[in-house]
């Protein structure tokens, strides 16, 4: 099993996009893995002995959620202790503690134990606020992150910004064009 971004990424000039450095290793415990779905990524944490714990949809059985984009549209999400290989399927993964840089991982003991009162537990989610990436690294370092998030709020503003822009101009170009002189 692959355990690298997949090839198409590897070709990118992205950074964030880009094959890691260093082949990586097993994962140890409290590890963040990175999950290469067709449309996303989906992050877990991994426990030992080839556990994980991730969030997956409410509605959905083990098996389906495991692969779902519906996950990504859930306001309501269960923890579940899985099988790293069952949950990455025919998809790619790799460890990535990417935030250890500019945060400071709690002790393993920690983060297992955080991780285990939360098994079969139903959280919040939301896409932008409280996703799988935000879960995994509360987890590891007492504070929700996500860049997928951050990098998706980016993109909504900007849309956001240029429909109101062409708004107004739209609404500045018919205020004009319907001048009786």
């Amino acid at each position: 099993m692959d355990k690298q971004r997949p090839n198409s990424a590897m070709a990118s000039n992205d950074p964030e996009l880009s094959e890691p450095s260093e082949p990586s290793a097993d994962p140890q415990p409290g590890d963040l893995i990175e999950i290469f779905r067709p449309a996303y990524q989906h992050w877990a944490l991994y426990l030992g002995d080839g556990y994980i714990i991730n969030l997956t949809p409410v509605d959905e059985s083990q098996a389906a959620a495991m692969s779902s984009v519906k996950s990504v549209f859930s306001r309501k999400a269960v923890v579940r202790m899985q099988l790293l290989k069952e949950v990455v399927g025919n998809d790619s993964y790799r460890i990535n503690n990417k935030y250890d840089d500019n945060h400071t991982p709690l002790p393993v003991r920690e983060i297992i134990q955080r991780a285990e009162v939360l098994i079969d537990q139903e959280v919040s989610y939301d896409l932008l606020g409280s996703n799988c990436e935000h879960f995994v690294t509360l987890l590891r370092y007492g504070e929700g992150v996500s860049e997928q998030a951050s990098r998706a709020m980016g993109a909504i503003s900007l849309v956001t910004a240029a429909a109101s822009a062409f708004s107004v101009l739209g609404l500045i170009n018919t205020r004009s064009r319907n001048r009786p002189f």
